[in-house]
Order: structure tokens, then sequence, then C-alpha cells
């Protein structure tokens, strides 16, 4: 990390008024305590209110405004790759509106930083994705925020159509292929289905009630069950 980003971070770490030691920068930071005894050091001189004394803490003074958005280079490389990823892959909602972050965090940057995210070279192509899986994308996403029940007509590997009731409960995305976690109520179980095999979908009824066993977190704990009971090769 460059010491401008590292001492950027330090500021970061201060918002709430949090006292925190040098100890505990240091830990975050991955250098000395040492280091950050110099950094701090360097703040105060530069006009960084921080209160505090090596071995009790620091504190930034209360009333001292921080910018609302700021970033360091890695992760505005890391926001633009994001994005340019969701604008190839993602729903078409999810795209305009990656597109018009992107617009929204380069007005509040640095006018040096601004050039340097122009300079990513960090691109995806969107090769295969259809408009009709794009909007399936939007409305499933929204169907999980909002715990709607869908009645889907899926056609399985070998075409075969079938209809089922499901809650949809979070959405993956495997590089090519999106996918949806859902329980089924036709099979009384947790299910996987491909986004692009699905033909149609309707709102079926009410919001699905929050029930433990039937949620994402409990599809996540049996998943790493099964994995952990599968022997190794």
């Amino acid at each position: 990390m460059r010491r401008a980003d590292r001492l950027f971070q330090i500021v970061q770490y201060f918002r709430g008024g949090r006292l925190l030691t040098a100890a505990e920068l240091g830990e975050h930071l991955e250098v000395s305590t040492r280091t950050i005894y110099r950094d701090i050091a360097d703040l105060q001189a530069s006009g960084i209110p921080i209160d505090g004394e090596a071995g009790v803490g620091y504190v930034l003074k209360s009333g001292f405004d921080l910018p609302p958005i700021m970033f360091t280079r890695d992760e505005v490389v890391s926001l633009i790759a994001g994005a340019r990823l969701i604008q190839a892959w993602g729903g078409a909602a999810m795209a305009r509106a990656a597109l018009q972050a992107l617009d929204k965090i380069e007005s509040v940057l640095p006018d040096q930083v601004r050039e340097q995210t122009r300079r990513v070279e960090i691109h995806a192509m969107s090769n295969g994705i259809t408009t009709e899986v794009r909007q399936r994308i939007d409305e499933l996403e929204q169907a999980v925020q909002s715990r709607q029940r869908l009645r889907l007509t899926y056609s399985d590997a070998l075409g075969e159509k079938s209809s089922r009731v499901i809650w949809p409960l979070g959405l993956w995305f495997w590089g090519k292929v999106w996918t949806l976690v859902a329980w089924c109520e036709l099979r009384n179980d947790f299910r996987i289905f491909r986004i692009d095999r699905v033909s149609a979908m309707v709102p079926v009824g009410s919001a699905y009630p929050v029930e433990s066993e039937k949620s994402l977190q409990e599809f996540y704990r049996r998943m790493e069950a099964e994995c952990q009971e599968q022997p190794d090769s």
C-alpha cells in the first residue's frame, strides 16, 4: 500500500469518534507501530486534529469534517471492474445503475485520481446474454427483495418443461450463467434454477413468510455440511 493511501486509511478508521491504538492501526494496515506513530505525527502536522498519545490511543476531534466519499486507486479500480462486469452480464436495470454509479464516483474524485480511472483497462464482453435474460435477472432480484412467491415455467437440461411455485432466495453468477437459489414448493426442498431456462414467471399470492428452515442461510449451511461429508479424493 502506498503511504498516501495508508494515511488516508488511518483517517477513515477514526470515523465515528473511535479511540484506536497504534497497535490496532498497525494490525489493520499491516505495518509496525513505529510506522503508525510517524504517520500520526505527519497527519497532526498537516492539520488533522488527532488527539492522544502512544500507549493510550488516538481519537479524531469531534466536529472535524471528513469527505463523505473518497477512494484509493485500488478501490476505484475494483469499483470500475465490478461496474463493467455488471454492465456486461447483469440485469438491464443493474447495467444502467452501474453506469450511473460510475458517473457519481468520478464526479467526487480529485482530478489526478479521475484521470487515473479513465486509464483503467479492465473490460468485460457480454457474449450470449439476451435482453430477456437481463430482464429476468432484474425481476428476480426484485422478487428476492420483496419475498414474492413466483410460479415458474422451467425447462431442465433435456428440455422438459415443468411448472412450480418457488420462494426466490438469492441470485448466483457463475461466470456466464446466472442461477436462482429458491425453495421449491413442488419438491419441498431447495432447488437451483438456471435463469436462461426460465421461459415464464408470474407472481403468486402475497410475500412468503420468513422461515429459518427455508432460508438462504439454511441452504448455505446444508451446502457446507455436504462438502464436509464428502471424502477426500
